[in-house]
C-alpha cells in the first residue's frame, strides 16, 4: 500500500466484532534491562580457531567452520551470526556442487588447481586466485589437483532475515593471483608504506562504487605482515574471519577489550598463527597483528564490512595515530 492509497472503512473490510486479538505475542522490557542484551539473551560471539589439521589430507567434501551453537543458532552452520565460513577440500579428479542460499560468496583458492561450473559458465582457478559469486548461483567446482579452498558466504544473514536472493547484485568476478600479488608488491614499494596502518589491497568490485568492497556484504583483503613488522591495534564493528594463507612460527594476534595509556592492548589473548588455519576476530576488540619470524607472512581477513559500510556502522578505531586504511 502506497501512501496515496485511500483506506476503506472498518465496515467495508467486515471487521469489528470478528477483529482477531494479536495481542497474545505482546511483551514489555524495562529499558535498561533490555536495551543491550549481549552477553545474556544474546550470545557473544566466540573468538573461534580452526586449525589446518581440519582440511589437510581431508577426503573430498565441505568442513563448515561452525560456531552455530555458541552463537544460540540452530538453524544451520554459521561462524559469525551473519557470515559461515568453511574448508573445502578437493581431491584431484574429484568435484564439490554448492548451492547457498545467499547473496554473497567468497572462494579462495588455498592450494591446489581446479575448474568451477557456474549456472554454466566456466572458469578456471589456482593457488591465490580469489573468486567471488553472486546470490543464486548454482556451482560445481572440480579439482585438476589435490586442492583446498576457502569458502565464505552471508547465508546466515539470510537465515536471521528469512529472505532468500532475489536479485544479483554484481557479476561473478576472479581475482587472479598474479594481479593480487602485483598490486601488494607495489604497495609495499611505496615509501609511505611504513607510515599506514597496514601493507595491504582490499578486493574491490566495479559495482560497489560506494562500499569499494568485494561484494555489496562481503569486504576482502590481500595483507602482508613483513617479518618484525607490529601492526597497530585497532577494532571494528564487523566480525573478522581471518585466514592465514602461509607464515611461519612465531606470528600471532593479540586481542583484548580495552588499551592502557600507552596504547597496548591490557590483558590480551594470544592467537598464534599458522598456515592454512583460520580464527575469528569478534566485533569491537582491539586487535594488533605481530611478526616475530623470520619471514614475511600474508593473510585474508573476510569480513562483514561491506554492510556495516552501507550501514554506516563500521566504525573502525586505530591506536597510535597510524593512517586508516582499512579493518583487518
Amino acid at each position: 500500500m502506497t501512501a496515496t492509497e485511500t483506506v476503506p472503512p472498518a465496515a467495508t473490510l467486515g471487521v469489528g466484532p470478528l477483529a482477531e486479538d494479536w495481542t497474545g505475542d505482546a511483551l514489555f522490557h524495562e529499558y535498561t534491562r533490555a536495551a543491550n542484551p549481549v552477553g545474556r539473551t544474546t550470545p557473544r560471539i566466540p573468538a573461534g580457531r580452526f586449525g589446518a589439521e581440519l582440511h589437510r589430507d581431508a577426503p573430498t567434501g565441505i568442513i563448515a567452520l561452525d560456531q552455530a551453537a555458541g552463537l544460540g543458532l540452530a538453524d544451520g552452520p554459521a561462524t559469525s551470526p551473519a557470515l559461515a565460513a568453511h574448508f573445502v577440500r578437493i581431491r584431484a579428479g574429484e568435484r564439490v556442487a554448492t548451492a547457498p542460499e545467499a547473496t554473497s560468496e567468497l572462494w579462495f583458492a588455498l592450494g591446489g588447481a581446479g575448474t568451477s561450473v557456474v549456472d554454466g559458465g566456466v572458469v578456471d582457478w589456482s593457488e591465490g586466485d580469489v573468486v567471488v559469486l553472486p546470490g543464486g548461483c548454482r556451482s560445481t567446482h572440480h579439482a585438476t589437483e589435490d586442492a583446498t579452498l576457502y569458502w565464505v558466504t552471508d547465508e546466515p544473514l539470510l537465515r536471521y532475515l528469512g529472505v532468500r536472493p532475489t536479485q544479483r547484485r554484481f557479476r561473478p568476478t576472479r581475482f587472479a593471483a598474479e594481479r593480487s600479488r602485483a598490486e601488494l608488491a607495489k604497495v609495499a614499494a611505496d615509501p609511505a608504506a611504513l607510515r599506514r596502518s597496514r601493507i595491504s589491497v582490499l578486493l574491490g568490485n566495479a559495482e560497489q562504487t560506494q562500499t569499494l568492497t568485494a561484494t555489496h556484504v562481503l569486504w576482502a583483503m590481500y595483507g602482508l605482515l613483513r617479518t618484525g613488522q607490529v601492526q597497530a591495534p585497532h577494532r571494528h564493528q564487523s566480525v573478522a574471519l581471518d585466514l592465514i594463507v602461509d607464515c611461519e612460527p612465531g606470528c600471532f594476534t593479540l586481542v583484548g577489550s580495552r588499551l592502557d595509556d600507552d596504547g597496548r592492548i591490557v590483558d590480551p589473548e594470544r592467537i598464534d598463527w599458522e598456515s592454512g588455519g583460520a580464527f575469528v576476530t569478534p566485533p569491537g576488540l582491539w586487535h594488533a597483528h605481530h611478526n616475530e619470524s623470520g619471514a614475511d607472512a600474508h593473510l585474508l581477513p573476510i569480513q562483514d564490512a561491506g554492510l556495516h559500510t552501507y550501514l554506516r556502522s563500521l566504525d573502525i578505531r586505530f591506536a597510535g595515530g597510524h593512517e586508516a586504511a582499512g579493518g583487518a
